[in-house]
Parts: structure tokens; sequence; C-alpha cells
């Protein structure tokens, strides 16, 4: 007999409000080893809210969560810093949350998205999606077991890239860490279940 998977992060009973509107009430997220779930939704419906508070960066209105596992989000917004170059870029991101940051890690996480010839140069002279692959870039260093929050992290990216970063979220669920996300693009075979959200703008 197979054992169950560990539980990363487990949200029981969620309700959570915007501007004085409801978003969702009593939703119940369980996310384990292994797991990637695609969060569906239309506009408005709550999806962002929903990591950005499973990652504790906004409260419940209601409910609770729990995780027995390091919590990574990563949101619309790119978080690079323009002066700084692609590579003290996630030097600072690997320190910030306590990942390898020496020199052999960052080159190979830069690697697995193509980025390493432009280590140089400053992140205000990239393109939309060598931003976007930039900000994605700390997901190439390990961190085995933790539970990662995406909202939208296809956006802007080409087929490749695409490619590159759905590889790399099975394999970091097969390693046993779970993940979260959002996208508007149909991605076949990569979620191994889904999480509708209802409501949203009429």
């Amino acid at each position: 007999m197979s054992m169950a998977s560990p539980c990363l992060l487990s949200a029981e009973q969620l309700s959570c409000e915007r501007g004085g509107r409801s978003l969702f009430q009593e939703l119940s997220v369980q996310l384990n080893a292994g797991d990637i779930v695609w969060l569906q939704g239309s506009n408005g419906s709550g999806k962002s809210t929903l990591l950005r508070t499973l990652a504790g960066l906004r409260p419940a209105e209601r409910g609770s969560i729990q995780h027995s596992a390091a919590l990574r989000f990563l949101g619309h917004n790119n978080g690079l810093k323009p002066d700084l170059t692609v590579l003290e870029g996630l030097r600072f991101q690997a320190r910030w949350q306590g990942l390898a940051d020496d020199e052999a890690s960052l080159l190979q996480a830069l690697k697995h998205f193509g980025l390493a010839p432009m280590r140089s140069r400053r992140s205000a002279q990239l393109s939309q999606g060598q931003q976007r692959r930039a900000a994605l870039a700390s997901l190439a260093l390990p961190q085995a077991g933790a539970c990662w929050l995406l909202d939208e992290p296809f956006d802007a990216l080409d087929d490749d890239s695409v490619q590159q970063l759905c590889a790399l979220l099975s394999s970091h669920a097969a390693a046993g860490g779970a993940v979260l996300f959002t996208s508007h693009q149909h991605l076949p075979g990569l979620a191994s279940r889904q999480l509708p959200l209802s409501g949203g703008r009429p």
C-alpha cells in the first residue's frame, strides 16, 4: 500500500473580500507533495487574492491557513530592480529567499531560462519577456519540498520559455514540492488537478 503524500499547505473555510465585495466564501484548499494545481476563474473571481492570502501577504476575513513547507510567491509584478544586472538581481532574490547564491548555482538558474548571455545586462534593458524570465529564474534554484504560488507565471513568455517553465514545475513537483498557479493559457498535461473559483465580473 502506497503512503499518502504529505500535506504542504492547508486552508480551511477561507472567505475573502475586496472593496466590500465578497470574492469567495468557505473555500478549502489542500496542496500535497507532488501536486500541480491550476487555479481557474474569470477576471475578478479572486484568484490573485487567494494566492496572496495563502502566501501570507494579506489576511483572510475568515478561515485558517497552515503550511509545513517554505512558501514562494510570484505575482504579476516581476519585482526586478532596474539598475541591477540580471545576475545581481538573481543574487538579491536568492539571498532574500534564503536560497543558494553561489556563482555556479546562479548561472545554472539563468541558463535554464536562456539568460546566461545576458547576465551583465541591467534589468531595465530587457524586453518584457526577458524580464519575466529573469523573475522566474529564482525558481530554478534548488528548494526541495517548497510550495510555489504563481500568479500568471506564463505571461509574456514565448513557446520555448513556456516549455522550460512547464518542465521546471513538473520536476519540482516530482521532487516533493507543490505548485498552485493561475494561467489564461491552455497547458495540457501540466496540472494534476484544477481548482475552480466561481464569481467574477458579470
